[in-house]
């Protein structure tokens, strides 16, 4: 037999137990969302040797400025 206030308390519970589930399943959507929005903005190109394009033209600019110094360097000029 169960009395009011322990019909009271397990209503309670469950309708706490109810509103976690859905919380839980509405943050778990939240965070598929914000993945798939992640995955469109990331850049799918990647330059050989899985540089992203921006580290390629830091990479570039490095290997143009090394070629100018051998240049100056076998031309005799100092830097």
């Amino acid at each position: 037999m169960l009395t009011q206030d322990l019909l009271i308390a397990a209503s309670a519970l469950m309708g706490l137990l109810v509103l976690a589930a859905t919380a839980l399943k509405g943050w778990q959507g939240w965070l598929a969302l914000k993945d798939r929005e992640l995955q469109v903005a990331r850049p799918q190109r990647e330059i050989e040797g899985g540089a992203s394009e921006g580290a390629a033209r830091i990479e570039i600019a490095d290997l143009k400025e090394r070629i100018r110094k051998l240049e100056a360097i076998a031309s005799g000029v100092d830097l």
